[in-house]
């Protein structure tokens, strides 16, 4: 631990203005996103004016050029399509204002490599992120609040939180295990203070992950501790009637009840009833669909939605709940296109680079894949690109790993100046 503080010292005096502010960025975009209302800007100023004091690192130091390429193709292609169904729909152009978010995915992995940041800082924005969101979340279910929401809303706070949780588990420094624990522990706490049912399984992918990083021997281990953790925490909610509250499940059962009955009127009923309202928006357009965002005008079709009393929750909520829906109803096939591109690339990408770095237990490009199947997994029960939130950290962490990623191929840790390797 000294050693390391010693080193991370050494390396911000001797880094450049440039680096000093985009290190503050590295850390800023974790440990802000949702504990703060400002979410994502100390990111984007920082990260714009370290860029420009930068820019001849930018010029020198220049990401491979088939990486650039796929990173370009990654952020253009959504777009392009975008534009298409915009114009289509005689849209205004602040229906693209998420998807050109994906433009910064080549422009922070550029950045990245160019300034040779620490991932420490990525990891320890993570931790103080997922920590102090849990106090936040805490503090307002103490209030009275039914659900911790955050800055933003329950679900996309138990969504970043997981997503905060891979790069806890896959970015960390040697010797850090009892912090993975802690901030493990806080990410599930704050799932269960959020009441979103959704994230769960998208939790368990990244645990399963966790288990089968780092030292292969200790795989079994880890797997009989996750059982244990498991089964306690189903112990739990068997003999907790208020933990079962918090997380839903006693609602869940109503709303299957009532679903069987026919009655959609809930929220497991209100997602059945999106996906077939979204099928049916697709199977008569499937090349254009409703118009980018605007799956309320299918919601519109439903009776109970044209009657003058209709129901916001219901009938106005602005997206499908669900990636393929969503993207399927509102653009057609290019939408399906897109949506495979914007997920499909970066894991094809990650995999690449994972691959060819020896195919390691953890590391930011074995992040990276992780990043992208909790946004895949999570896709199913919410709409990952309908939030500023959600898809603005999908752009930038896609970037940023694939930056480290191949500036830990780049450079030897030994070699490289103290506090400002890719592992350090």
């Amino acid at each position: 631990m000294g050693l390391e503080m010693r080193a991370a010292r050494q390396g911000w005096a001797a880094a450049s203005l440039a680096q000093r502010l985009a290190m503050l960025a590295l850390f800023a975009l974790p440990a802000l996103v949702v504990t703060t209302p400002v979410n994502l800007l100390p990111f984007g100023v920082l990260l714009l004016l370290s860029s420009v004091l930068g820019i001849g690192a930018l010029k020198q130091r220049r990401l491979p050029a088939a990486v650039l390429v796929a990173l370009v193709v990654l952020a253009l292609l959504p777009i392009g399509l975008g534009a298409l169904s915009l114009w289509q729909a005689q849209l205004g152009l602040r229906e693209l204002d998420n998807l050109i978010r994906l433009l910064v995915v080549p422009w922070t992995a550029c950045w990245v490599y160019a300034l040779g940041l620490p991932q420490r800082l990525l990891w320890s924005g993570a931790v103080v992120g997922l920590l102090v969101a849990l106090l936040l979340a805490a503090v307002q279910v103490l209030a009275g609040a039914e659900r911790a929401d955050g800055w933003t809303n329950a679900i996309v706070l138990a969504d970043v939180a997981v997503v905060l949780l891979v790069l806890v588990i896959h970015c960390r420094p040697p010797q850090r295990l009892p912090t993975v624990l802690l901030a493990t522990l806080a990410t599930c706490l704050l799932v269960v203070l959020t009441g979103s049912r959704g994230v769960w399984p998208a939790l368990g992918l990244v645990l399963l992950f966790a288990v089968f990083s780092g030292d292969r021997q200790a795989w079994s281990r880890r797997l009989r501790w996750l059982a244990v953790a498991a089964s306690l925490a189903a112990a739990a909610l068997v003999f907790s009637p208020t933990l079962r509250e918090q997380v839903r499940l006693n609602e869940l059962g109503r709303d299957l009840a009532r679903l069987q009955h026919g009655d959609v009127d809930s929220s497991a009923g209100a997602r059945y009833e999106r996906l077939q309202v979204a099928w049916q928006a697709f199977v008569d357009s499937p090349w254009q669909g409703v118009g980018i965002g605007q799956f309320d005008r299918a919601m519109h079709r439903l009776p109970v939605c044209q009657a003058a009393a209709s129901s916001p929750e219901r009938c106005h909520l602005g997206h499908a709940h669900n990636d393929l829906a969503e993207w399927a109803a509102t653009r057609g096939i290019p939408g399906i296109i897109a949506l495979v591109a914007a997920y499909g690339i970066p894991l094809w990408l990650f995999l690449q680079l994972w691959w060819r770095a020896g195919r390691q237990q953890s590391g930011p490009a074995v992040a990276g894949m992780s990043v992208v199947l909790v946004y895949l997994v999570c896709g199913l029960t919410q709409s990952m690109f309908a939030h500023q939130i959600t898809a603005g950290l999908y752009a930038c962490l896609v970037g940023i790993l694939a930056g480290l990623s191949l500036l830990q191929r780049r450079q030897d840790d030994r070699g490289a100046g103290p506090g400002l390797s890719a592992a350090a």
